[in-house]
Protein backbone atom coordinates (compact mmCIF):
# COMPACT_ATOMS: atom_id res chain seq x y z
CA UNK A 1 0.00 0.00 0.00
CA UNK A 2 1.54 3.30 -1.33
CA UNK A 3 1.23 5.76 1.99
CA UNK A 4 1.85 9.27 2.58
CA UNK A 5 4.21 10.66 5.11
CA UNK A 6 3.04 13.46 7.13
CA UNK A 7 4.37 16.06 9.21
CA UNK A 8 2.33 17.35 12.05
CA UNK A 9 2.76 21.38 12.94
CA UNK A 10 0.94 21.69 16.59
CA UNK A 11 0.88 19.23 19.35
CA UNK A 12 -2.34 21.52 21.36
CA UNK A 13 -5.03 19.61 22.73
CA UNK A 14 -6.23 19.59 19.11
CA UNK A 15 -2.67 18.19 17.20
CA UNK A 16 -2.59 15.73 19.73
CA UNK A 17 -5.57 13.83 18.15
CA UNK A 18 -4.68 14.68 14.95
CA UNK A 19 -1.18 12.90 15.34
CA UNK A 20 -2.53 10.18 17.18
CA UNK A 21 -5.25 9.38 14.02
CA UNK A 22 -2.85 9.86 11.52
CA UNK A 23 -0.17 7.46 13.37
CA UNK A 24 -2.53 4.73 14.18
CA UNK A 25 -5.90 4.91 12.79
CA UNK A 26 -4.88 6.21 9.33
CA UNK A 27 -3.28 2.69 7.21
CA UNK A 28 -1.55 4.45 4.37
CA UNK A 29 -0.29 7.56 6.30
CA UNK A 30 2.64 7.73 8.12
CA UNK A 31 3.49 10.59 10.85
CA UNK A 32 7.21 11.32 10.16
CA UNK A 33 7.96 14.36 11.92
CA UNK A 34 6.35 16.87 14.26
CA UNK A 35 7.32 20.57 15.20
CA UNK A 36 6.20 22.10 18.77
CA UNK A 37 7.57 25.37 20.43
CA UNK A 38 7.11 23.15 24.26
CA UNK A 39 9.51 20.89 25.03
CA UNK A 40 6.71 18.41 26.55
CA UNK A 41 4.56 18.29 23.60
CA UNK A 42 7.99 16.74 21.74
CA UNK A 43 8.72 14.59 24.62
CA UNK A 44 4.94 13.50 24.14
CA UNK A 45 5.53 12.76 20.33
CA UNK A 46 8.11 10.35 20.97
CA UNK A 47 6.41 8.56 23.46
CA UNK A 48 3.00 8.19 22.37
CA UNK A 49 2.87 9.20 19.00
CA UNK A 50 6.25 7.02 18.18
CA UNK A 51 7.69 9.91 16.44
CA UNK A 52 11.62 10.24 16.57
CA UNK A 53 11.73 12.85 14.14
CA UNK A 54 10.95 16.23 16.49
CA UNK A 55 11.40 19.69 15.75
CA UNK A 56 11.27 23.20 17.65
CA UNK A 57 11.54 24.91 14.36
CA UNK A 58 8.95 24.76 11.32
CA UNK A 59 10.76 25.75 8.93
CA UNK A 60 13.29 23.14 9.90
CA UNK A 61 10.58 20.63 9.68
CA UNK A 62 9.54 21.43 6.05
CA UNK A 63 13.21 20.07 5.35
CA UNK A 64 12.49 16.70 6.75
CA UNK A 65 13.87 14.17 3.57
CA UNK A 66 10.99 12.02 3.62
CA UNK A 67 7.70 14.37 3.94
CA UNK A 68 5.44 15.08 1.60
CA UNK A 69 2.47 16.62 3.19
CA UNK A 70 2.32 19.03 6.44
CA UNK A 71 -0.84 19.13 8.83
CA UNK A 72 -1.27 22.39 10.25
CA UNK A 73 -3.00 23.05 13.31
CA UNK A 74 -1.47 25.77 14.81
CA UNK A 75 -1.87 29.14 16.05
CA UNK A 76 -4.82 30.63 13.82
CA UNK A 77 -3.21 33.57 13.19
CA UNK A 78 -0.03 31.72 11.78
CA UNK A 79 -2.13 29.50 9.37
CA UNK A 80 -1.95 31.47 6.39
CA UNK A 81 1.95 32.31 6.31
CA UNK A 82 2.42 28.01 7.41
CA UNK A 83 0.63 27.24 4.46
CA UNK A 84 2.66 29.41 2.14
CA UNK A 85 5.97 28.29 3.34
CA UNK A 86 4.75 24.82 2.93
CA UNK A 87 3.48 25.04 -0.29
CA UNK A 88 6.76 26.96 -1.52
CA UNK A 89 8.54 23.62 0.23
CA UNK A 90 6.40 21.21 -2.29
CA UNK A 91 4.84 19.88 0.37
CA UNK A 92 0.85 18.94 -0.31
CA UNK A 93 -1.31 21.08 2.98
CA UNK A 94 -4.10 20.45 5.54
CA UNK A 95 -4.73 22.97 7.53
CA UNK A 96 -6.99 23.01 10.43
CA UNK A 97 -10.08 26.19 10.21
CA UNK A 98 -10.12 29.26 9.60
CA UNK A 99 -7.46 29.73 6.91
CA UNK A 100 -7.23 33.15 8.18
CA UNK A 101 -8.33 35.92 10.09
CA UNK A 102 -7.71 38.77 7.53
CA UNK A 103 -9.50 38.50 4.41
CA UNK A 104 -6.03 39.72 2.46
CA UNK A 105 -4.39 37.18 3.41
CA UNK A 106 -6.72 34.43 2.89
CA UNK A 107 -6.43 35.73 -1.05
CA UNK A 108 -2.64 36.01 -0.88
CA UNK A 109 -3.01 32.47 -0.50
CA UNK A 110 -5.05 31.55 -2.80
CA UNK A 111 -2.60 33.37 -5.54
CA UNK A 112 0.33 31.42 -4.08
CA UNK A 113 -1.72 28.29 -4.36
CA UNK A 114 -2.02 28.94 -7.84
CA UNK A 115 1.54 28.82 -8.65
CA UNK A 116 1.25 25.07 -7.15
CA UNK A 117 -1.74 23.63 -8.81
CA UNK A 118 -0.15 20.03 -8.23
CA UNK A 119 -0.39 20.82 -4.51
CA UNK A 120 -3.38 19.75 -2.43
CA UNK A 121 -3.80 22.28 -0.24
CA UNK A 122 -7.44 21.32 2.36
CA UNK A 123 -9.03 23.43 5.11
CA UNK A 124 -10.22 21.30 7.67
CA UNK A 125 -14.04 22.17 8.11
CA UNK A 126 -15.14 18.90 9.32
CA UNK A 127 -18.47 18.94 10.24
CA UNK A 128 -18.97 18.68 6.21
CA UNK A 129 -17.49 14.92 7.48
CA UNK A 130 -19.73 14.40 10.06
CA UNK A 131 -22.14 11.43 8.79
CA UNK A 132 -24.84 13.52 10.01
CA UNK A 133 -24.46 16.55 8.26
CA UNK A 134 -23.45 14.88 5.55
CA UNK A 135 -27.12 12.69 5.83
CA UNK A 136 -28.62 16.52 5.63
CA UNK A 137 -26.82 16.89 2.41
CA UNK A 138 -28.01 14.29 1.03
CA UNK A 139 -31.81 14.57 1.77
CA UNK A 140 -30.91 18.01 0.12
CA UNK A 141 -29.75 17.09 -2.81
CA UNK A 142 -32.20 14.35 -3.12
CA UNK A 143 -35.08 17.20 -2.75
CA UNK A 144 -36.45 15.56 0.49
CA UNK A 145 -37.37 18.52 2.29
CA UNK A 146 -37.95 21.07 -0.74
CA UNK A 147 -35.65 24.82 -1.31
CA UNK A 148 -34.11 25.52 2.28
CA UNK A 149 -34.58 29.07 2.94
CA UNK A 150 -33.67 29.16 6.53
CA UNK A 151 -30.65 27.73 8.33
CA UNK A 152 -30.18 28.30 11.65
CA UNK A 153 -26.76 26.80 13.43
CA UNK A 154 -25.05 27.22 16.72
CA UNK A 155 -21.35 26.22 18.26
CA UNK A 156 -22.10 26.60 21.94
CA UNK A 157 -19.01 25.16 24.25
CA UNK A 158 -19.21 23.86 27.98
CA UNK A 159 -18.43 26.86 30.14
CA UNK A 160 -15.43 24.84 32.08
CA UNK A 161 -13.42 25.56 28.43
CA UNK A 162 -14.27 29.48 28.36
CA UNK A 163 -10.71 30.63 30.88
CA UNK A 164 -8.68 28.62 28.88
CA UNK A 165 -10.38 30.34 26.10
CA UNK A 166 -9.97 34.26 27.03
CA UNK A 167 -5.95 33.36 26.16
CA UNK A 168 -6.58 32.87 22.68
CA UNK A 169 -8.66 35.52 21.94
CA UNK A 170 -5.87 37.81 20.60
CA UNK A 171 -4.44 34.83 18.20
CA UNK A 172 -7.92 33.27 17.54
CA UNK A 173 -9.97 36.72 15.75
CA UNK A 174 -11.94 35.62 18.39
CA UNK A 175 -15.74 34.05 18.69
CA UNK A 176 -17.26 34.78 15.13
CA UNK A 177 -13.84 33.06 13.44
CA UNK A 178 -13.22 30.57 16.22
CA UNK A 179 -17.15 29.37 16.28
CA UNK A 180 -19.39 30.50 13.93
CA UNK A 181 -16.78 30.22 11.22
CA UNK A 182 -18.42 26.54 11.31
CA UNK A 183 -21.84 27.71 11.06
CA UNK A 184 -20.79 30.03 7.98
CA UNK A 185 -19.59 27.06 6.07
CA UNK A 186 -22.91 24.72 6.77
CA UNK A 187 -25.49 27.42 5.62
CA UNK A 188 -23.50 28.30 2.66
CA UNK A 189 -22.93 24.48 1.92
CA UNK A 190 -26.87 24.14 3.02
CA UNK A 191 -28.14 26.64 0.95
CA UNK A 192 -26.23 27.07 -2.04
CA UNK A 193 -25.54 31.29 -2.16
CA UNK A 194 -23.19 33.69 -0.53
CA UNK A 195 -23.95 36.29 1.95
CA UNK A 196 -25.26 39.58 1.20
CA UNK A 197 -25.30 41.35 4.13
CA UNK A 198 -25.73 40.35 8.21
CA UNK A 199 -26.24 41.72 11.98
CA UNK A 200 -24.40 41.15 15.20
CA UNK A 201 -25.30 41.15 18.21
CA UNK A 202 -24.27 39.91 21.92
CA UNK A 203 -21.77 40.38 24.21
CA UNK A 204 -19.86 39.26 26.95
CA UNK A 205 -22.53 38.36 29.57
CA UNK A 206 -20.39 35.91 32.07
CA UNK A 207 -17.27 35.86 31.23
CA UNK A 208 -16.42 39.57 31.39
CA UNK A 209 -12.88 39.09 30.31
CA UNK A 210 -13.71 38.65 26.85
CA UNK A 211 -15.20 41.86 26.63
CA UNK A 212 -12.26 43.25 27.91
CA UNK A 213 -10.49 41.89 24.66
CA UNK A 214 -13.26 43.09 22.57
CA UNK A 215 -14.60 39.66 22.13
CA UNK A 216 -17.82 38.06 23.70
CA UNK A 217 -19.04 34.74 25.28
CA UNK A 218 -22.55 34.72 23.78
CA UNK A 219 -23.39 36.12 19.86
CA UNK A 220 -26.40 35.61 17.64
CA UNK A 221 -26.23 36.77 13.79
CA UNK A 222 -28.59 37.34 11.46
CA UNK A 223 -27.32 36.88 7.61
CA UNK A 224 -29.51 37.63 4.64
CA UNK A 225 -28.21 35.65 1.53
CA UNK A 226 -27.82 36.82 -1.86
CA UNK A 227 -30.89 34.21 -2.84
CA UNK A 228 -33.31 35.86 -0.13
CA UNK A 229 -32.54 32.46 2.02
CA UNK A 230 -31.56 33.67 5.63
CA UNK A 231 -29.49 32.43 8.51
CA UNK A 232 -29.58 32.85 11.97
CA UNK A 233 -25.78 31.89 13.80
CA UNK A 234 -24.87 31.22 17.15
CA UNK A 235 -21.99 31.24 19.43
CA UNK A 236 -21.85 30.44 22.98
CA UNK A 237 -19.01 30.01 25.67
CA UNK A 238 -21.43 29.43 28.94
CA UNK A 239 -22.97 25.76 28.68
CA UNK A 240 -23.55 24.50 31.85
CA UNK A 241 -24.43 21.38 30.15
CA UNK A 242 -21.92 20.28 27.79
CA UNK A 243 -21.04 21.10 24.00
CA UNK A 244 -24.39 22.09 22.27
CA UNK A 245 -23.78 21.97 18.48
CA UNK A 246 -27.10 21.63 16.40
CA UNK A 247 -28.27 23.04 12.75
CA UNK A 248 -31.72 23.37 11.32
CA UNK A 249 -32.49 23.51 7.97
CA UNK A 250 -36.03 24.51 6.95
CA UNK A 251 -36.92 23.96 3.15
CA UNK A 252 -40.24 24.70 1.67
CA UNK A 253 -41.08 21.06 1.98
CA UNK A 254 -39.91 20.66 5.18
CA UNK A 255 -37.30 20.34 7.45
CA UNK A 256 -34.04 19.09 8.91
CA UNK A 257 -32.54 18.58 12.07
CA UNK A 258 -29.15 17.62 13.32
CA UNK A 259 -27.48 17.29 16.77
CA UNK A 260 -30.53 19.02 18.50
CA UNK A 261 -31.18 17.85 21.40
CA UNK A 262 -27.36 17.50 21.82
CA UNK A 263 -27.17 13.71 23.57
CA UNK A 264 -24.52 11.98 23.67
CA UNK A 265 -26.06 8.42 22.98
CA UNK A 266 -28.84 7.33 23.00
CA UNK A 267 -29.30 6.26 26.38
CA UNK A 268 -32.03 7.55 28.27
CA UNK A 269 -31.52 7.85 32.09
CA UNK A 270 -34.22 7.90 35.00
CA UNK A 271 -33.15 8.36 38.40
CA UNK A 272 -33.62 10.56 41.15
CA UNK A 273 -33.20 13.61 39.28
CA UNK A 274 -35.46 13.25 36.36
CA UNK A 275 -35.67 12.05 33.03
CA UNK A 276 -32.57 12.69 31.40
CA UNK A 277 -29.70 12.09 28.34
CA UNK A 278 -26.25 12.91 29.05
CA UNK A 279 -24.50 15.72 26.46
CA UNK A 280 -20.88 15.47 25.41
CA UNK A 281 -18.18 17.46 27.21
CA UNK A 282 -16.16 18.72 23.92
CA UNK A 283 -16.04 19.51 20.71
CA UNK A 284 -13.68 16.32 20.06
CA UNK A 285 -16.36 14.19 21.93
CA UNK A 286 -19.29 15.36 19.62
CA UNK A 287 -16.85 14.89 16.17
CA UNK A 288 -14.11 12.69 16.54
CA UNK A 289 -15.37 10.29 13.99
CA UNK A 290 -15.34 13.47 11.20
CA UNK A 291 -11.92 14.67 12.15
CA UNK A 292 -10.80 11.24 11.28
CA UNK A 293 -12.58 10.61 8.29
CA UNK A 294 -11.77 14.35 7.26
CA UNK A 295 -8.05 13.47 7.38
CA UNK A 296 -8.30 10.50 5.76
CA UNK A 297 -10.13 12.09 2.74
CA UNK A 298 -6.64 14.71 2.77
CA UNK A 299 -4.71 11.48 2.60
CA UNK A 300 -6.97 10.20 -0.30
CA UNK A 301 -7.30 13.05 -2.40
CA UNK A 302 -3.51 13.60 -2.08
CA UNK A 303 -2.82 9.95 -3.00
CA UNK A 304 -5.18 9.79 -5.88
CA UNK A 305 -4.38 13.46 -6.98
CA UNK A 306 -7.77 14.99 -6.62
CA UNK A 307 -8.84 18.65 -4.74
CA UNK A 308 -11.18 18.15 -1.71
CA UNK A 309 -14.23 19.52 -1.50
CA UNK A 310 -12.64 22.19 1.79
CA UNK A 311 -10.84 23.89 -0.47
CA UNK A 312 -8.85 27.32 -0.35
CA UNK A 313 -11.87 29.13 -1.79
CA UNK A 314 -15.00 27.73 0.01
CA UNK A 315 -12.08 29.07 3.29
CA UNK A 316 -11.84 31.82 1.93
CA UNK A 317 -15.59 32.92 1.64
CA UNK A 318 -15.96 31.66 5.42
CA UNK A 319 -13.59 33.92 6.29
CA UNK A 320 -15.42 37.08 4.50
CA UNK A 321 -18.12 36.13 6.13
CA UNK A 322 -16.42 36.08 9.82
CA UNK A 323 -14.87 39.24 9.15
CA UNK A 324 -18.00 41.00 8.78
CA UNK A 325 -19.37 39.46 11.87
CA UNK A 326 -16.76 41.22 13.75
CA UNK A 327 -17.57 44.34 11.81
CA UNK A 328 -20.46 44.35 12.64
CA UNK A 329 -20.69 43.55 15.85
CA UNK A 330 -17.78 45.91 17.02
CA UNK A 331 -19.97 48.71 15.35
CA UNK A 332 -23.21 47.68 16.09
CA UNK A 333 -24.63 47.91 12.59
CA UNK A 334 -25.44 46.04 9.53
CA UNK A 335 -22.45 45.27 7.20
CA UNK A 336 -22.64 44.77 3.48
CA UNK A 337 -20.34 42.13 2.46
CA UNK A 338 -18.99 44.15 -0.51
CA UNK A 339 -18.42 47.13 1.74
CA UNK A 340 -15.20 45.20 3.80
CA UNK A 341 -13.76 43.39 0.86
CA UNK A 342 -10.07 44.32 -0.02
Amino acid sequence: MKKLNIGLAGLGRLGKEYGKNIQFKIPNANLVAVCSLVEEELAYAKKELEVSDTYSNYESMLEHPNMDAVVIITSTDSHAEHIVKAMESGLHVFCEKPLSIDIENCLKVEEEAKKHSNLIVMIGFNRRYDPSYVDAKKTIIENKVGKPFFVRSQTVDKDIWAPFQVSFVKTSGGVFHDFNVHDVDLARWYIGSEVKRLWSQGGAYRFKEFGDLGDADNTFVFCEFEDGSMALLGASRTSSYGHDTFTEIIGTQGKLTVGNPPSKNRVQISDKHGVRNECNETFYDRFKDSFLIQVQDFVNSVLEGKQPECNLENATKATIVTCAMTESFKTKGIVEIKDIMP
